[in-house]
Parts: C-alpha cells; sequence; structure tokens
C-alpha cells in the first residue's frame, strides 16, 4: 500500500516524525512535501499530494497543515478527491466505511501517536458498499460534476 503524505509548514514535523512511524511499519510513503519550517502555502502541497491521488501514484493520502481545514478545503476543490478533516479514530473509521474518502487531513499539533493511530484505521478500513452510502456518494459526485438538482 502506498500513503502519500503533505503538509504545510505547520505540520511539517508531524508529516515527517509521521513518515518516520509508518516507514518502520512496512508502508510505502511519498512525500509531496513541504520540505522545511519555510512559511508556505498549504494549496501547493495539497495540489501535489491530489494529484498522486488522481494518478493513482499512492492508495491513499495524508495531508496535515495548521489546522487541518484549509489543506482539506483545497484538496476537496480537486476532482475525484475526497478529503475528510477528522480528529480521531472514530472519525477515520467512518469516512472511510462510510463516504469512501481516499484522503484525511488534520492538524498539526497532533502527537504523532495519535495520528498514527488515525492513519492505521483509515488505511485498513474498507468501504462498507451499504446502497446508502453508494446513493449518497453518488449524489455528491453529480454536484461535483455540476449534474446534481434537488
Amino acid at each position: 500500500m502506498k500513503i502519500g503524505i503533505a503538509s504545510d509548514h505547520r505540520g511539517y514535523k508531524l508529516k515527517n516524525d509521521l513518515i518516520s512511524k509508518l516507514s518502520d511499519l512496512g508502508y510505502n510513503i511519498i512525500d509531496y512535501g513541504t520540505n522545511s519550517l519555510d512559511s508556505c502555502d498549504y494549496p501547493d502541497y495539497a495540489y501535489k499530494l491530489g494529484n498522486g491521488i488522481i494518478n493513482h501514484d499512492v492508495d491513499y493520502g495524508v495531508a496535515i497543515c495548521g489546522s487541518g481545514i484549509g489543506i482539506s478545503i483545497a484538496l476537496n476543490k480537486m476532482k475525484g478527491i475526497y478529503c475528510a478533516k477528522v480528529d480521531n479514530k472514530i472519525d477515520a473509521y467512518h469516512t472511510r466505511c462510510d463516504n469512501n474518502t481516499n484522503c484525511v487531513a488534520f492538524n498539526g499539533e497532533k502527537s504523532v501517536d495519535e495520528a498514527l493511530e488515525i492513519v492505521k484505521v483509515f488505511v485498513n478500513t474498507d468501504f462498507s458498499n451499504l446502497d446508502k452510502h453508494v446513493r449518497r456518494i453518488n449524489k455528491v459526485k453529480m454536484i461535483e460534476n455540476g449534474d446534481y438538482h434537488a
């Protein structure tokens, strides 16, 4: 399994610590930056990570910024990216099981151990494929494509 990970400067330390822990567990990680603590713009790294997901260079994405919100908004502007800002393992489970998301975001203040547990739940949870969830996801895709009419 390949996991792409990206952050802005406020998520840089957590990103590097998380890469180390995930690599130790045998996950194949692609680092989409940033590569320093210098101030930078989260959309630049969201775009790189999103393209990695869209192009199937990675199976899942992990995005980190100061709040986890900005980078998730940027990712969700990309067609085919479904990113959820999560705060805990329960959120990570439900966003995969119910929403079939392909990217998870959180804030750079999380401890590496908490972030690791969130990512492990996220990447190891399968989509339920229940009719109600498929129907709802299809409506989201219709909105994304400009084809939805309530």
